[in-house]
């Protein structure tokens, strides 16, 4: 009798105290909580996951307000951010929410409303976290960028975003310049290192703004991010998603990440935060659960640095690309560290690459699946008993994950299928920006169709087993080949160009290219070729090679047969050669 009143009050506590939270929640202000008590607590039975998800999703939610204003209320002289960007700082809660308030009443005077767009062209460093929260706080889109974009792949972005504002660095200057006439959305450029020809120095401005910024309260459903993606054909796609995405992301943290938060934790990922991975799959959450992060992105990856910042940043959770993880395992030695588990994603990991993790650095690694479109939809969670040797893993608490045919009808278990989910979960995207037929397209009744095949079996285990379109997944990153080929078209003398992923040891795949020509070639015409889309686009989407056909393979209705092409590809390497 006595056991049953104590668990009746208990659950009426725990009851009442979740709906206070709702309702301050839906007054617009989220609580000031410990790390520990903002995660979730999963019943993980016979090693799986369960299907409903606890995440509550308020009426009125803001990303700024969740990761920032809340923790600098309660927690202001707490460690947010380690930038080793430039020289050592190490920044409070209070000292970042300062600067982000600072910065929404300059751009609030300036005339940016909710909804418009502020492009966040940076490194891993202090200040492109505080431009997104600045951002956010006044109920704009953040827009990030990658540092390694030339000046087309920028050009089209800035211009089919309408992006108002842009912040950036001296480094990116010249390309802004060259592209700027071209952007008659864009009214102001600021740079972090100060004042340059017509830029604004992003700090002289926020250290003279005394007025305080007006808060802007935002629903869950408003908009908060844009993220481009690449597809098979025509130009990249704006990905735009509302603030309650991150509360969609949560569980995959808080599963894969065991014992996650811990007092001690140190988060780091090597991945640009302007890519989906390095921003929302690990800087974000930090903020959120209150785990210090680090900032640092090595201008070229190598292991030595990584073991070394590992070992002396003292980083226990760590996001390490497919892609690291192997040039990691080809470095001798290992870092002396206390990692306490590592997540990755982007590309199918191996059973050797998981074990090698474990011994070397100490801590288990669980695979992650997802797109930039509906993230960490699906993963491990080797701590709990969820995994499965060359599989996925399973979909997380509050993710409708099922496999299709192409009429939208489910498959049955163990065949192969299309991996789809349903569109009412929060990290489902609202709209590619202006495109509301791509829009529509993607979806077959209530489920994302996401472009890979897989099956599933009976205990919920997904195995991803290829693309069923041409996106070229290469560390990591999703590239699609019709930027690739817009320029290598360009070129005189070539006739057709076809971008293609090629196998690659180290990076699961890379971008080779086949062209046709007219007349005779210069030997640097390859070379030539390949530097024109690293300077125009960004050498992350450089073709490793190319190689000249006397025919391209066409099909009947006048396509490139792509197949064929990879085919090839994959025929070369078995011999030793490289694009055949």
């Amino acid at each position: 009798m006595a056991l049953g009143l104590l668990l009746f009050l208990e659950a009426f506590y725990v009851s009442f105290a979740k709906s206070v939270i709702l309702a301050l929640c839906q007054c617009g202000w989220w609580p000031a909580m410990s790390a520990r008590d903002r995660r979730h607590y999963y019943q993980v039975k016979n090693g799986r996951l369960p299907r409903d998800s606890p995440v509550c999703v308020p009426e009125f939610f803001n990303i700024a307000e969740a990761c920032l204003m809340s923790h600098a209320r309660a927690f202001p002289q707490a460690v947010a951010l380690m930038d080793l960007s430039r020289d050592v700082r190490v920044w409070t809660y209070v000292d970042m929410a300062q600067a982000a308030e600072r910065l929404a009443a300059v751009w609030q005077a300036q005339g940016l409303r909710p909804g418009d767009r502020v492009a966040i062209l940076l490194p891993q460093c202090a200040e492109a976290l505080i431009a997104h929260f600045a951002a956010h706080l006044i109920g704009a889109v953040s827009l990030p960028l990658f540092v390694l974009f030339g000046p087309e792949a920028l050009r089209f972005r800035l211009k089919d975003s309408g992006a108002k504002l842009l912040v950036s660095d001296q480094a990116q200057y010249p390309k802004i310049c060259e592209i700027q006439p071209d952007l008659p959305d864009l009214e102001k450029v600021y740079l972090r290192e100060g004042a340059s020809g017509a830029a604004d120095g992003l700090w002289s401005a926020i250290e003279a703004q005394d007025a305080p910024y007006r808060p802007m309260q935002t629903l869950a459903e408003d908009p908060a991010m844009m993220i481009y993606t690449s597809g098979t054909t025509g130009n990249p796609k704006g990905v735009l998603h509302a603030h309650r995405f991150l509360l969609g992301h949560l569980p995959c943290l808080e599963l894969s990440f065991a014992d996650f938060p811990n007092i001690t934790d140190v988060g780091w990922t090597p991945a640009d935060w302007a890519w989906i991975g390095g921003l929302m799959d690990m800087a974000i959450p930090c903020f959120y659960f209150r785990v210090p992060l680090v900032a640092k992105r090595f201008e070229r990856f190598t292991a030595g640095a990584a073991f070394d910042l590992i070992r002396d940043a003292q980083i226990t959770r760590a996001f390490l690309p497919p892609t690291a993880l192997k040039m990691m395992r080809q470095a001798e030695g290992h870092a002396t560290a206390q990692l306490r588990s590592i997540s990755s994603g982007g590309e199918p990991l191996s059973a050797e690459l998981i074990e090698w993790a474990k011994e070397a650095l100490g801590a288990e690694v669980n695979e992650l699946y997802g797109q930039t479109e509906c993230n960490l939809s699906a993963g491990s969670a080797r701590s709990l008993g969820v995994a499965q040797s060359g599989w996925i893993g399973q979909a997380f608490p509050g993710f409708d994950m099922r496999i299709l045919d192409e009429k939208g009808q489910a498959v049955p278990d163990g065949q192969i299928g299309q991996i789809c989910v349903h569109r009412d979960t929060p990290t489902m995207f609202l709209q590619y920006w202006n495109q509301p037929q791509k829009t529509a397209e993607r979806f077959v009744g209530d489920y994302l169709m996401t472009g890979d095949l897989g099956r599933m079996d009976a205990q919920g285990y997904v195995q991803f087993m290829a693309r069923d379109d041409d996106v070229i997944t290469s560390s990591g990153y999703r590239i699609g080949p019709a930027e690739i080929e817009a320029v290598l078209a360009r070129a005189p003398q070539v006739v057709m160009a076809a971008a293609v992923a090629a196998p690659d040891a180290t990076r699961g795949h890379v971008v080779g290219a086949y062209v046709t020509v007219n007349g005779t070639l210069e030997p640097e015409f390859e070379a030539d070729l390949i530097a024109q889309v690293a300077g125009q686009l960004s050498p992350h989407m450089a073709p490793k090679w190319v190689r000249v056909l006397e025919e391209m393979p066409m099909t009947a209705t006048g396509k490139i047969r792509r197949l064929d092409l990879r085919e090839m590809a994959a025929a070369a390497l078995e011999t030793g050669q490289t694009g055949g």
